[in-house]
């Protein structure tokens, strides 16, 4: 995957595998091209000379709006969860039809992954914690039953509490058989969920293995990931 915000070549030949039921962290520091790499599946940022294939097709000629529709959930770094609404009233904004051979969401089954949102399912999201409206973020987006789920910085700004809350309820949707993709700074949180890990650096893969490999390699956590 190559990939360009105007002249300004961002990505270089990024390479990522994700089967169901894995977990790929996507780590670097900040600038690395973690979201970009994001936004590039996504079609919001057009990669070049690329090839991006989902269950067996291409899709990086297709709109964002169908990506979607193929079956890729995507939560962006920033929370956009409508304020106005009740925890309730923002899933059913994310509702779409079954898909064959995945997991099909309601709101009672979410509220069996995120507790805390069952809560709370008649309170308006704007009077819900930054960590509350993560998980609703997330429970929105797999309302539209994706087979595969993007989470940008999903333990950022969250209390260490809630970290091991989000941890444990992507656990369980990998036992739904999800494949998930994670960008992260946090080397913690990535290290309790992931199967896999890939670093980036200026837009360019330094590492790509497994996430136990990486555990021990102290002196690639040292080169690539410390502040």
């Amino acid at each position: 995957m190559n990939s360009f915000y105007g002249k300004a070549h961002i990505l270089f030949d990024v390479a990522l595998d994700l089967d169901r039921g894995e977990v790929l962290a996507l780590l670097g520091r900040n600038g690395a091209g973690k979201s970009t790499t994001f936004k590039s599946i996504m079609g919001l940022v057009k990669p070049c000379s690329s090839q991006i294939t989902f269950q067996g097709s291409r899709i990086d000629h297709f709109s964002t709006s169908r990506i979607c529709r193929n079956g890729i959930g995507y939560v962006p770094e920033d929370r956009r969860i409508f304020t106005e609404l009740t925890v309730l009233e923002n899933l059913e904004v994310g509702r779409q039809p079954r898909r064959a051979g995945v997991p099909h969401w309601t709101p009672e089954r979410l509220f069996q992954i995120f507790p805390n949102l069952g809560e709370m399912r008649n309170r308006s999201g704007g009077k819900m914690s930054g960590g509350e409206q993560q998980m609703l973020t997330i429970a929105r987006t797999l309302m539209g039953n994706p087979s595969l789920l993007l989470l940008d910085e999903p333990s950022e700004g969250l209390s260490p509490k809630i970290v091991e809350d989000m941890a444990k309820a992507i656990l369980l949707l990998k036992q739904e058989g999800l494949a998930i993709m994670i960008s992260e700074q946090n080397l913690h949180f990535a290290q309790l969920i992931a199967d896999q890990a890939v670093i980036l650096e200026k837009g360019q893969v330094r590492y790509a293995g497994s996430m136990d490999e990486l555990k021990a390699d102290d002196v690639l956590q040292s080169n690539y990931l410390s502040a």
